[in-house]
């Protein structure tokens, strides 16, 4: 999966980082799967993880848990 961050939405809350949104856009090699959207995450998650490679592997990630979910 290609995955593209198109924009990081970082929230501070009484000046520190509280969350952030990572919009993506998303192909497999053939064009025929698309998807977009955003994750959400936690200054925890992404503090560490801002380099795009860091987060382009999160988003992956958080993607298959939300299409694989555990039961």
């Amino acid at each position: 999966m290609n995955i593209q961050i198109t924009n990081i939405n970082i929230q501070y809350e009484n000046g520190e980082l509280s969350n952030v949104q990572i919009y993506f856009s998303g192909h497999d090699d053939e064009r025929t799967v698309h998807l977009n959207g955003f994750i959400p995450l936690s200054s925890e998650e992404y503090v560490g993880n801002e380099s795009v490679t860091a987060l382009a592997t999160l988003i992956k990630q958080k993607v298959n848990e939300k299409l694989n979910p555990a039961e």
